[in-house]
This record gives structure tokens, sequence and C-alpha cells, in this order.
């Protein structure tokens, strides 16, 4: 069984910036992409970023576009995400996940919570990020 362990959150002012890090417990074969979803109280989860293992294809919300950067370390099994110009709104829990399916990397991203076909099959814990005003 494979394990994801996110690291990294905490608590920031609105402008500030944080760094996750996903580490997967051993090598994943066949993975597709990995990426990060967020879940503030209240809401749905939502896919934020995600990253090709294959060609390093990235994609992004529109609501984090130029502001947070994925990036990806196959050899050591881990995916990062550099927050910067953060938000209140971007308080959520953030999770990350790994995905087999053969998807798009926008498709496993947007649809990867919620989509067999899409699906993204293994799950972090998640870390909670606080953005203060």
């Amino acid at each position: 069984q494979v394990q994801l362990v996110e690291s990294g959150g905490g608590l920031v002012q609105a402008g500030g910036s944080l760094r996750l890090s996903c580490a997967a417990s051993r090598s994943i074969s066949r993975i597709n992409a990995m990426g990060w979803y967020r879940q503030a109280p209240g809401k749905e989860r939502e896919g934020v970023s995600c990253i090709s293992y294959n060609d390093g294809s990235t994609y992004y919300a529109d609501s984090v576009k130029v502001r947070f950067t994925i990036s990806r370390d196959n050899a050591n099994n881990t995916v990062y995400l550099e927050m910067n110009s953060l938000k209140p709104e971007a308080t959520a829990t953030y999770y990350c996940a790994a995905g087999l399916s053969r998807g798009t990397v926008q498709a496993m991203c947007v649809m990867g919570q919620k989509s067999y076909y899409f699906r993204m099959d293994y799950w972090g814990k998640g870390t909670l990020v606080t953005v203060s005003s």
C-alpha cells in the first residue's frame, strides 16, 4: 500500500508564502500524475494543481495561476507546491494525490476526486494551510 505524506502547512499572513511537500512511501509504478487538492470548511474538494510524471506538463486552477508552482522529483517520489502571494481564501486542508489513470493532467486534476475514469488512486491525509488577513 502506498502512503502519501504531506508537510509544510501552517499559519501565514496574507501575501506570504508556503511550500508544501508530498512524499510517497515507495515508488509508484505506472503513475501518470500527481497533484494537490484543497478543501475549505463547508466546500467541496477542488483540484489546485497537478503535474504529469511523464512529460512534466502542468495544470493550475484559475484561482492560483501565476502565484502557485508545482514541481516534482521523480527519483525521490516527491511533489512540491510553492504558494506565493497567499490570500485568505486559500485557507483549507491541502491534500496530495497520485493517479494511474490515463487521463490528461487537466482532466485528472479537475475530476480526480469524483470521476472513476480520471480518478486519483492514492490520497494523503492532508495538511492545513491557514492564511490570516
